[in-house]
């Protein structure tokens, strides 16, 4: 029997084809999908033809942008949450039934194997659904504090609140990646955590998790700095998370800061930053802006920290806090069929989610 996988075949149109089911290889599994979140902010890119990858290439030698498109129509693997059990398992690593969270995209089975893919077991307990975090999405959110703490001691770091523990934080976008993160600073010891976004439906959902929400429409800026002062001439955030892919929000999270502060940049700008005014906060308040993307831990730390950590950090956090995330920040769980008709409302914008799961 096919499997069937969710894929953007042109712009603006969504599709569920088929997949020819492969047999198991020696040493691989079956996954087979209960559940797979949509990441919008990166998902509808590809459906509106604004991904970079589109238009070009990334080398990786160079560390530079230029080269052919390394993406084309259509795009066959689609989101990076998902939550299965072992099926047919021929490795001993991971039997038949084990519970698991992968980034295979959005299909109703994968075959796996433990030498190519990421797996991490869901422990006992945990609702299946949150697994949708686990490998992917949470330790995004883990990643940005541990670039905070290696901003604020380099390669001594030893605990994920190394950069939060006692600080002021702000963070700067309530979608999904800004309310974990959030949550993660305060399961990690921030005197303080205020998240800022202009939709009130959100700020809401935050306020729901037991965070401070303000609208970035009345200043906040003043807000917080006229709040946290340290000394004379030297107020505002110890750090923001920037986690709204728009150049205003970056410069928002700049004019958060205190004097020598860092933002630490978790967001997508597939349309570029020209609203980044560098010639005013940034230069005068001696600012810096660290790029915490997932693709690597911080210079220094690739030894002691991994993915496989920031998973484990991951669930500590759903363990805690899992009630309340699956209540507040889940706002819909749509059968896996419904998924083209979903995505296409998403990019239209006839309709708002925070978080979608599909469920298979």
């Amino acid at each position: 029997m096919p499997e069937r996988n969710l894929i953007v075949a042109a712009p603006g149109r969504v599709e569920i084809a088929e997949v020819p089911e492969e047999s198991v290889p020696d040493g691989g599994f079956r996954a087979r999908t209960l559940f797979s979140g949509i990441s919008a902010g990166t998902e509808l890119t590809f459906l509106k033809g604004t991904n970079p990858a589109l238009h070009a290439g990334f080398d990786p030698s160079l560390g530079l942008f230029g080269a052919p498109p390394e993406q084309a129509y259509p795009v066959n693997r689609l989101g990076y949450m998902e939550v299965a059990r072992i099926e047919e398992s021929r490795t001993r690593a991971f039997p038949d039934g084990t519970m698991v969270a992968m980034t295979y995209g959005h299909r109703t089975g994968y075959i796996g194997h433990p030498l190519r893919d990421r797996v991490v077991v869901l422990p006992d307990g945990l609702d299946p659904l949150l697994g949708v975090y686990a490998a992917h999405m949470g330790p995004i959110c883990a990643n940005g504090l541990l670039h905070a703490a290696a901003d604020r001691f380099g390669p001594a770091v030893r605990s994920l609140g190394d950069g939060v523990l006692g600080a002021r934080v702000a963070v700067v976008g309530a979608g999904v990646v800004g309310l974990l993160t959030a949550l993660l600073a305060r399961a990690h010891g921030a005197a303080s955590v205020v998240v800022l976004d202009p939709t009130p439906q959100r700020r809401a959902v935050a306020e729901a998790l037991g965070l401070e929400a303000l609208s970035p429409d009345e200043d906040p800026a003043v807000t917080l700095k006229t709040r946290w002062r340290h000394a004379e001439g030297d107020r505002g955030a110890d750090v923001v998370f920037q986690c709204r892919g728009q150049a205003a929000a970056l410069q928002l999270a700049l004019r958060l800061l205190r004097p020598q502060g860092t933002v630490i940049d978790l967001a997508f700008y597939p349309g570029g930053a020209d609203e980044v005014r560098l010639g005013e906060e940034f230069h005068h308040n001696g600012l810096g802006i660290r790029c915490a993307q997932i693709g690597r831990v911080p210079r220094g730390l690739a030894h002691s920290w991994d993915r496989e950590r920031l998973s484990a950090a991951t669930l500590d956090l759903l363990r805690a806090d899992g009630e309340a995330i699956r209540k507040h920040l889940v706002t819909a769980v749509v059968p896996f069929e419904e998924g083209p008709a979903l995505l296409t409302a998403l990019a239209a914008r006839e309709r708002q989610e925070l978080q979608v799961v599909l469920s298979f």
